[in-house]
């Protein structure tokens, strides 16, 4: 279960969920845009620091806790995984998850329902932080690519294969390579025929 931690009610990850009145039915909707934080994605793509992140949030009391329901769109930017160009990709990832409140998370602690993955409201605030960040580096293309058909870099040279489509290396049977060098000559034997 998560510990109390001190939440800043100035970020814009931080929502207050005073006007709920701890009353079940009772919603508000969240919409903002707000700055991405640092390390929002994977080693290949992500969304930049200080990005803009488009963000529409249901909060809902119910019985336990509140109930936040979330969407958040975004652009990604990385790496193509074939040819190492930049790829930029739009993300739409929607996230839900239930805070609930400080008397009821204890009272599930005492009864021996120790979730991990229990999200406790701070007074009557709530950080989206970790959902929204969950919901958006899963919504990451796991190998994000330039294009669908792009034919990456060339495994001798590291030449861009999109660039120059004929590409293509000379290559000599190894057992060649001696003769090659005794004549001093690019000729050497078809290696088709049979001896």
């Amino acid at each position: 279960m998560e510990r109390h931690i001190t939440l800043d009610p100035r970020s814009p990850f931080v929502l207050d969920t005073h006007e709920l009145s701890r009353r079940p039915g009772s919603q508000r909707e969240v919409d903002r845009t707000v700055a991405a934080p640092g390390d929002l994605g994977t080693v290949v793509t992500g969304i930049p620091a200080g990005d803009d992140l488009e963000l529409h949030v249901r909060l809902e009391a119910v019985m336990e806790g509140v109930l936040v329901t979330g969407e958040v769109r975004g652009r990604a930017v990385g790496e193509c995984v074939r040819c190492l160009d930049e790829t930029v990709d739009d993300v739409d990832a929607t996230f839900q998850e239930l805070y609930v409140y400080p008397e009821r998370a204890q009272a599930a602690e005492e009864a021996g329902d120790d979730e991990e993955d229990v999200h406790e409201l701070e007074g009557d605030l709530i950080d989206i932080e970790p959902a929204l960040r969950d919901a958006v580096v899963t919504a990451l293309p796991f190998q994000p690519l330039c294009q669908p058909d792009c034919p990456g870099l060339c495994s001798e040279c590291g030449a861009r294969l999109a660039d120059d489509p004929g590409h293509h290396h000379d290559v000599v049977d190894p057992r060649w390579s001696a003769l090659k060098s005794m004549l001093g000559t690019d000729v050497v034997p078809d290696e088709t025929k049979e001896s």
